[in-house]
């Protein structure tokens, strides 16, 4: 007994797996042919989300002399060499079909369960022995001579059958529940989405407004920026062309219709009064984390060596990626945290700096929505892989303004339920981790004999292989 084995039940035998199935066979050498016809040609890909979709498995590009040596049966087992390394598939039910050269075959004989095999080759026990084993079998270097030597632990025949029936009623229920925990994602998803709706309608604040004694009205606080405006960009300052609101849902007493343009300076530059030696923070759009939405990383670097050729911010300015894919993934940030207050990074972002005190969340949330998004999906320009979000888009978006106090009572409330929605996602991710840790432990438990009860009539395993090896 190596290292890697472990003391049986009795009846039970280590048997390598070249031992207890046919000679390792690698596949077929070819290119696949999406448009074809004739031969399938099953690759690792299409093996590797654990299960096979037939009608995506490419054809055969050339078909192989003697087909009959490559065509797949049901019981076959399928091994991965390459991209996803180690991982297997047993063959249940298939069109005609041969197994692609990155795949090895193993074909159990008839003192052994297909299944059996096909689920210990998922059990923690062969993950360990492939990563590091006595065999010298490492992730990258799965061949079939490695493989061949790998020890199975081998039941009684009748024994492989209570296993696998035992193992795929327990993961039969196992399954239902992962699938009623994925459900619940999506519905998150339009949780926060329908939040959002009801932020930016007034709706969600309705009682809260009713209470109010006094708000002040939106309409002031859009004079004060007009009048911020004026001094901020001098004679470049414009009026606002008037927004008709005919089309335009009827917004809550106090509340304003307004443009990104009147209400945030829209990509500004930096003060040319900043000392170039300055250190500050470098954000590429991979540090943008699309489903956070947050920056989660930066580096530090002088202004000078990324104040040209890069877009600018600072402090509590909102980022929006601008080009797809990045800006239909939901690639949105405040800035935060940032060096010396001040940023630069890559120029695939539009920055929307608020004015009047009006608050960066609000804005963030705002853009956050999937409406806006295809609103912005919809007047991309550009070439196909190189679509943008225009900044003449930016600048028309209508959207709603409330009184600031009653938009910081409007964070408070996202803020309130996706904290709640957090607390479920979280509470998910926990089950579903548990969900994996019971399969494994499942696994494990059927290949140390300790899933289904031994019957001391059952055959003995070596019995039974001496009576084949003599036939």
């Amino acid at each position: 007994m190596n290292e890697d084995t472990y003391e049986l039940p009795d009846g039970w035998v280590w048997k390598k797996l070249g031992e207890i199935c046919e000679k390792a066979q690698y596949g077929w050498t070819t290119s696949a042919n999406f448009n074809g016809r004739g031969i399938r040609l099953l690759r690792t890909s299409d093996i590797s989300s654990g299960i096979i979709n037939w009608d995506t498995v490419p054809f055969c590009d050339k078909e192989p002399e003697e087909p009959q040596k490559y065509l797949l049966s049901k019981g076959d087992i399928l091994v991965s060499r390459a991209g996803s390394v180690g991982i297997s598939i047993e063959i249940d039910e298939c069109p005609k079909a041969i197994f692609a050269s990155y795949l090895i075959r193993f074909r159990p004989k008839s003192c052994v369960s297909s299944r059996y095999i096909s689920f210990y080759l998922k059990s923690p026990y062969y993950w360990n022995s492939i990563i590091d084993n006595t065999a010298g079998i490492t992730i990258p270097n799965v061949n079939a001579s490695k493989l061949s030597i790998l020890e199975i632990p081998l039941p009684p025949l009748f024994e492989q059958t209570r296993i696998v029936a035992k193992i795929e009623s327990l993961f039969a229920r196992l399954n239902k529940t992962r699938q009623s925990l994925a459900k619940i994602s999506p519905l998150l998803k339009k949780f926060r989405q329908s939040v959002l709706a009801k932020a930016f309608s007034g709706e969600l604040t309705e009682n809260w407004r009713a209470k109010q004694k006094y708000l002040e009205p939106a309409s002031k606080l859009l004079e004060r920026i007009r009048q911020e405006r004026k001094k901020r960009l001098g004679k470049k300052y414009k009026e606002s062309e008037p927004i008709d609101t005919s089309d335009l849902p009827q917004l809550p007493e106090g509340w304003e219709w307004t443009t990104f343009e009147e209400c945030c300076l829209l990509n500004p530059r930096h003060s040319s009064d900043i000392p170039l030696n300055t250190l500050v923070s470098f954000v590429p759009m991979p540090a943008i984390d699309a489903e956070l939405g947050a920056i989660t990383s930066s580096e530090t670097k002088q202004l000078e060596k990324v104040t040209k050729g890069f877009t600018h911010f600072i402090e509590g300015d909102v980022l929006f990626a601008k080009i797809t894919p990045c800006m239909e993934n939901g690639k949105t940030a405040i800035a935060k945290n940032l060096v010396s207050g001040i940023g630069c990074g890559t120029t695939e972002l539009h920055v929307l700096r608020p004015l009047g005190g009006i608050l960066s969340e609000y804005i963030y949330h705002y853009i956050r929505q999937q409406s806006f998004r295809d609103r912005a999906e919809a007047n991309m320009t550009g070439t196909a892989g190189q679509l943008r979000v225009p900044v003449d888009f930016m600048k028309r978006e209508i959207l709603p303004l409330p009184p600031l106090k009653e938009q910081k009572e409007i964070m408070n409330r996202i803020q309130e339920f996706f904290s709640q929605a957090f607390a479920i996602e979280k509470s998910v991710k926990i089950a579903q981790a548990h969900c994996e840790k019971l399969t494994q432990s499942i696994l494990a438990k059927a290949f140390r004999g300790e899933l289904v009860e031994q019957d001391p009539n059952d055959e003995p395993a070596e019995v039974l292989l001496r009576r084949i090896k003599g036939n």
